[in-house]
């Protein structure tokens, strides 16, 4: 499945598929428009047939999609994340042999959970003025992206797993996904557990990134 986004999503999408075809791989692809493209063409950000595209063919490319700030239509990406539960958001770090860099020996691996908490945009006017932005944080998800996390270092030969949280003030929300991964970890006595609050984490990403190993936040960090 195609997705060729909007903005500069298809001259991205252009070129990538011109890669494919030149690395010899021959792949029949399924074009479909999401966002606002596809609101003026089909009344939807998400039609129906682009979602039973992905889920037929179980694999799509898809280019940035822009999302209206302060108001219009919601996120089309959390959109996708929610309708097929790609609950995984998984972003490799690494430098490149001989391209000079600000740092050196980093390799590191961000694993997001990436259906819930503040950033699924759950949101609602209480009374004018005052809107409530709602974080909702289950053990069903955080046990599931730590599963997943602890899954991919051991095949991966990682050797750290350190989760990212603000546990010291939401005790309860961020709380409960410190305690889900501290659970699965005792599963896995083969890799090294930690926890940094997301502050601190932030400052020794910018001192010395090459300390981590695999990094797994809620979704909003």
């Amino acid at each position: 499945t195609l997705i060729p986004g909007d903005g500069i999503g298809p001259e991205i999408t252009s070129a990538v598929v011109k890669i494919v075809e030149t690395a010899g791989l021959d792949i029949e692809w399924e074009p479909h428009l999401a966002g606002a493209a596809a609101l003026e063409q089909h009344g939807s950000t998400l039609p129906t047939e682009l979602l039973e595209s992905i889920v037929r063919n179980r694999v799509a490319l898809k280019g940035p999609l822009s999302t209206p700030v302060g108001g219009g239509f919601a996120s089309v990406n959390v959109g996708l994340r929610k309708a097929l539960e790609l609950f995984a958001n998984l972003r490799p770090v690494w430098n490149i042999p001989g391209v000079p860099s600000r740092y050196l020996g980093v390799d590191l691996v961000i694993v997001r959970e990436n259906t819930e908490d503040l950033y699924s945009g759950l949101e609602h006017e209480v009374v004018p003025g005052v809107v409530e932005s709602l974080k909702i944080i289950t053990s069903d998800a955080s046990t599931r992206i730590a599963e997943f996390a602890f899954e991919y270092a051991r095949r991966h030969g990682r050797r750290r797993i350190t989760a990212v949280h603000k546990a010291n003030i939401m005790k309860m929300g961020d709380g409960l996904f410190l305690k889900c991964v501290q659970d699965v970890a005792a599963n896995y006595p083969d890799i090294t557990q930690d926890d940094r609050i997301v502050d601190a984490a932030c400052m020794h990403l910018v001192m010395r990134p090459e300390q981590f190993d695999v990094l797994l936040l809620p979704n909003l960090y």
